[in-house]
């Protein structure tokens, strides 16, 4: 499945896309797609609906986060080599972990907004997982049954705020509209294998990124797994997975994001987003 939010935001709805690539109201079933919608019987729930049962929904309305109710983003640093090369990095030995605000969140297609006094601002295309089910201290040959489903992310970073303001990376992390998450959620079982996808990101028509997630350092059953071991995760909460190279901090000259640019990102099945950067 492919599951939706969707209005202005603060008041979106449940939805789904059906077959035919068309939006369906899932209002009439569910009151949202929140925590409770992602264990595997809230969503077993929803594979029983007849797509073409629910009202199509008209026109092209803003699409939000495709999750409510995220307690916490866990940002994984670091995580393919050819990103921590273009760094200048050693490939870490254990993941990296940082959060991002829940603040940040926003649709796949909500404007970026640079805060004031950035001069660093920094795309960074990812793969999301989002938590099904309750997961503390997890084995890695159990970790993706915790996983309710994926999606596109873009962890936006202010690079001056995250690197050269002391040690700590949620600085440049979480600021308002860092965190653009969708356009859906597409669920497991419709992933064969998340270590298989193909990820991009284009800056004003110019690809920048072009990365297989079959490059992370640790994959997405071992992230979930780590990160289980440091705190508990739950339904809803939000794993961003690593970035390939050709952010604009590893680029020579370093080129970083201005008011007027256009991003484009997607992943292979996931989706694409699209976002103008504007001032804040």
């Amino acid at each position: 499945m492919k599951l939706v939010r969707y209005g202005s935001s603060g008041r979106e709805k449940p939805g789904l896309i059906d077959g035919e690539g068309r939006l369906r109201d899932l209002s009439v079933a569910i009151e949202d797609i929140g925590p409770a919608t992602l264990s595997p019987q809230g969503l077993n729930s929803l594979r029983s609906i007849a797509p073409e049962s629910l009202p199509r929904v008209k026109g092209r309305p803003r699409l939000g986060p495709p999750v409510a109710g995220i307690s916490k983003i866990v940002g994984v640093g670091l995580n393919y080599r050819d990103h921590a090369k273009e760094a200048g990095l050693a490939v870490p030995q254990e993941p990296i972990l940082f959060m991002k605000a829940t603040t940040c969140l926003g649709g796949p297609d909500d404007p970026i907004l640079l805060p004031p006094g950035s001069a660093k601002t920094d795309w960074e295309v990812e793969l999301a997982l989002v938590i099904g089910t309750t997961a503390r201290r997890v084995p890695v040959a159990r970790a993706l049954e915790h996983v309710a489903g994926y999606c596109v992310a873009n962890d936006v970073s202010e690079r001056e705020w995250q690197l050269e303001r002391g040690s700590q990376w949620d600085k440049g992390k979480g600021c308002d509209s860092f965190g653009p998450l969708g356009p859906w959620l597409v669920t497991a079982d419709e992933v064969a294998d998340p270590q298989a996808l193909r990820l991009w990101l284009e800056l004003n028509g110019e690809r920048m990124q072009d990365g297989s997630t079959a490059d992370m350092v640790f994959g997405c059953a071992e992230l979930v797994s780590v990160t289980s071991a440091y705190m508990t995760l739950l339904p809803g909460d939000v794993i961003l997975s690593g970035t390939p190279a050709g952010v604009g901090l590893g680029r020579r000259p370093q080129r970083f994001l201005r008011p007027g640019d256009r991003l484009r990102l997607g992943i292979d099945g996931l989706g694409v987003q699209e976002q103008q950067v504007t001032a804040g």
